[in-house]
């Protein structure tokens, strides 16, 4: 459960780019709570047909669709298209923490922006976005690790460093050159 968070803006939207977009400026921790195209239209929409997408810096991490009970990219096609009531709301991240490591609840980057906002640039955006972050200590381990100089640069030290120790314990007749 998704504690009540700040509401940031309430409105009806054709097209879910700019919330999304703003979401990412913002870097906002947070949720959106999106009533479908139905309920607006007076074809008697359900209150329980309600998806929601939370935002982890700005981008979309998680889809729920409440009337399905459905996670993630499943999620989206539940909540299908536009116009929608949209409630945006800000949330301390700890708060996400939990419901974001629930692996069946979660989309890939850009993912929501592609289907619910029909924006390829934006969801490349978003992606961009995550790939900036670095991915944390993962992120920067690849990084290193693809980065063959400077690896190299390790082995050669290691190997000058292990020479001049062995010249040093007399143990220098042991090392293969």
């Amino acid at each position: 459960m998704i504690p009540e968070g700040d509401l940031l803006r309430s409105r009806v939207v054709a097209d879910l780019a700019p919330a999304l977009e703003d979401a990412l400026d913002r870097r906002l921790d947070g949720y959106a709570v999106l009533a479908p195209r139905d309920a607006l239209l007076g074809g008697g929409g359900d209150a329980d047909d309600r998806g929601i997408l939370t935002f982890e810096a700005g981008v979309p991490t998680l889809a729920y669709h409440v009337g399905t009970d459905r996670g993630g990219p499943a999620a989206l096609a539940d909540i299908g298209p536009g116009p929608y009531r949209l409630e945006l709301y800000a949330l301390d991240a700890a708060h996400l923490a939990v419901p974001h490591e629930t692996e069946s609840l979660r989309i890939p980057p850009g993912l929501a922006a592609e289907r619910l906002a029909g924006d390829g640039a934006l969801a490349e955006r978003v992606r961009q976005a995550t790939d900036d972050d670095g991915g944390g200590a993962d992120g920067a381990l690849e990084a290193f690790l693809e980065n063959e100089a400077a690896i190299e640069d390790i082995r050669e030290s290691a190997r000058s460093e292990a020479a001049a120790r062995a010249a040093d314990w007399g143990f220098e007749d042991a090392i293969d050159e």
